[in-house]
């Protein structure tokens, strides 16, 4: 029997029938980054490409059984977690991750196409905030996301506070933030990470037309894949970020509304008439 040479990756989050989001394209991304990818389904949606019209969440004792069985059978390299689907998920998922104190974790729980669940959104929040932030080896947040996540702990202001809130999330015991769509040229997006000593690195990168479903998914999918191929994060967000684009650019239309992100892009003969 061979043995398995490819990192193994577990992935919580939700099942998306288009393949644009959530659990299906973690393991697309997974797999161009030469990883295989374990999957726990914490929520399932009914969804087209241009909205998502329904969520049914998964028991959050069916969410744990799925991980526990797989963590008993495979050795995984890296944990990614994505939309938790309700907050008794949250507190399983932490207690999961808690036993593999050294294991990297990425952590990409917001997902704005998704219902709003008022108090109970509010509640996965701070939920979010007390007990998976302090384990999570790297946080994905768009600007307006890490706002949000802001407001459990300040009032809204309509001031920049995105350096202040951003170490406040290192404060938390989050070793990296990567916050995408922060200021800069209108003509680029601007993402930047920080660590415990403030803004590590800022890339701009040109914007592309077009309204895409899945780019954060791509990202935290592929900074997990690459630190459990063993990068550094700093690089893994770099590359990442080279990798989306280029996915972005090449994406698909599958249907009549967003676009989605070829992962898979660098695998297609760009010229198949140079073959004949």
């Amino acid at each position: 029997m061979q043995n398995q040479n490819s990192p193994l990756i577990l992935t919580f989050g939700t099942a998306d029938p288009t393949g644009s989001i959530g659990i299906q394209a973690d393991l697309a991304s997974f797999a161009a980054m030469g990883c295989h990818g374990l999957s726990v389904i914490t929520s399932i949606l009914i969804a087209d490409t241009a909205r998502i019209e329904d969520v049914q969440v998964i028991d959050a004792d069916w969410v744990a059984d799925q991980a526990r069985v797989l963590l008993e059978d495979m050795p995984v390299a890296a944990f990614k977690v994505g939309a938790v689907g309700s907050l008794e998920s949250v507190t399983a998922i932490a207690e999961i991750v808690s036993d593999y104190p050294d294991m990297p974790l990425i952590l990409d729980p917001f997902l704005s196409a998704m219902p709003d669940q008022g108090q109970d959104s509010e509640d996965m929040l701070v939920a979010i905030r007390e007990l998976l932030i302090p384990q999570t080896t790297l946080l994905l947040a768009s600007a307006v996301e890490l706002s949000r996540l802001a407001e459990t702990w300040r009032e809204p202001t309509a001031e920049d506070a995105l350096p202040m809130d951003a170490m406040r999330v290192i404060d938390l015991g989050c070793e990296y933030l990567f916050v995408t769509g922060t200021p800069g040229d209108m003509h680029d997006v601007t993402n930047a990470l920080f660590d415990e000593s403030g803004m590590l690195r800022k890339d701009s990168w040109p914007r592309l037309p077009g309204s895409f479903a899945g780019a954060g998914s791509t990202i935290s999918a592929t900074i997990a894949a690459l630190l459990a191929n063993g990068m550094e994060v700093p690089e893994a967000v770099f590359e990442a970020q080279e990798f989306t684009h280029a996915a972005l650019a090449n994406a698909h239309r599958l249907g009549m509304g967003k676009l989605t992100p070829d992962r898979y892009f660098w695998a297609r003969d760009p010229d198949p008439a140079s073959d004949q």
